[in-house]
């Protein structure tokens, strides 16, 4: 059931886009924050020839290992562990096999969430052990979850991925 509604959700999203935007379905990224930000994650290492980049600012990382993960997880996908890390980041960039994918993460520093629910370096590191995983990690001191930080950095973040587009 899983599967069916990631891939419908997917494809959805990419024909209306493709079909209200003037866009080149060869050149297109994803970026998300916190639960979006696992889910650009997830989706861009499952789908490996969808998207050039990702960029994920403030992401859930590896959930497996977090109270908020384990209880959604518990809640979507049963209490079978092995299921779950199909749908981690930081698991599935351990595994990851797919073609070269560059890979924004932008995190502040501040970030209360960081340490117990977040773990953004677990997934940093598995990734940098993946020569397949291009990552560039950007820690912001003084900067926390919320949306200042992303305004911040917004700029910087488009910039990227218009990069890694042309």
């Amino acid at each position: 059931k899983q599967w069916y509604q990631r891939r419908v959700r997917v494809n959805e999203l990419r024909e209306v886009v493709g079909a209200n935007f003037n866009v080149d379905p060869q050149r297109q990224a994803l970026a998300g924050h916190s639960m979006g930000g696992h889910g650009t994650l997830v989706i861009g290492m499952r789908n490996p020839c969808m998207f050039k980049c990702l960029v994920a600012i403030s992401p859930i990382s590896n959930p497996i290992l977090g109270k908020w993960g384990i209880k959604a997880f518990t809640n979507y996908l049963g209490p079978d562990q092995d299921t779950w890390k199909q749908w981690d980041a930081t698991e599935l960039a351990r595994t990851y096999s797919g073609p070269p994918l560059e890979i924004l993460v932008d995190q502040g520093a501040d970030d209360r969430f960081l340490a117990e629910e977040l773990m953004t370096d677990n997934f940093v590191s598995a990734a940098n052990q993946n020569a397949a995983l291009n990552v560039d990690y950007r820690l912001r001191e003084g900067y926390d979850h919320f949306y200042p930080y992303i305004c911040t950095f917004l700029g910087e973040m488009f910039q990227y991925i218009a990069t890694k587009l042309s």
